[in-house]
């Protein structure tokens, strides 16, 4: 409460890396203020124990995950614009493994609910899916199926990978 360190980084934030807080970058990242003590480790540990805490977390996770959504709905709906859209396990697998493939596509997302996680019966499967996606720097996350982001997700099966298409330069 006695400092400003929140409010200087925000504003170094909207001054130096704008694109980092407008809505429709796909590259957006989400901001929370918690007010606490956070000068060593052991009141570091107790400030992320508490409700304040769980629930800034869920509430920004959340606004991540909708705004994925989001981007995910855009390129549904357009055509013309080389995006991949997959809820197969097994097609997701083939595209994640091959390099190759992976390499062609821009950004690549994979979305999976909690529920798909949890109640898959190729969980193993799915841990590897998630590991080799994370080393081959596919955004991944894993959303809760009672969001709205989550209900979207449900949809498709409990799974989505997308990419989006990395823009063409004009020299």
């Amino acid at each position: 409460m006695k400092t400003t360190y929140a409010t200087d980084f925000m504003n170094h934030v909207r001054k130096h890396h704008r694109y980092l807080i407008q809505s429709k970058s796909p590259n957006r990242a989400n901001f929370a203020e918690l007010v606490g003590s956070a000068d060593d480790r052991i009141k570091v540990a107790e400030l992320v124990k508490t409700k304040e805490f769980s629930k800034l977390i869920a509430e920004t996770t959340s606004e991540e995950a909708d705004h994925i959504i989001n981007v995910l709905e855009k390129h549904l709906y357009s055509t013309g614009n080389n995006t991949v859209v997959l809820y197969s396990l097994k097609e997701i697998e083939d595209i994640v493994y091959d390099r190759s493939k992976l390499n062609e596509l821009g950004t690549v997302h994979l979305l999976l609910t909690d529920r798909y996680l949890s109640d898959s019966k190729s969980k193993n499967r799915i841990q590897r899916l998630l590991q080799i996606s994370k080393n081959k720097k596919v955004k991944t996350r894993i959303v809760n199926a009672e969001n709205p982001a989550g209900t979207r997700i449900s949809q498709f099966g409990g799974i989505v990978f997308f990419s989006t298409p990395t823009k063409q330069r004009a020299d």
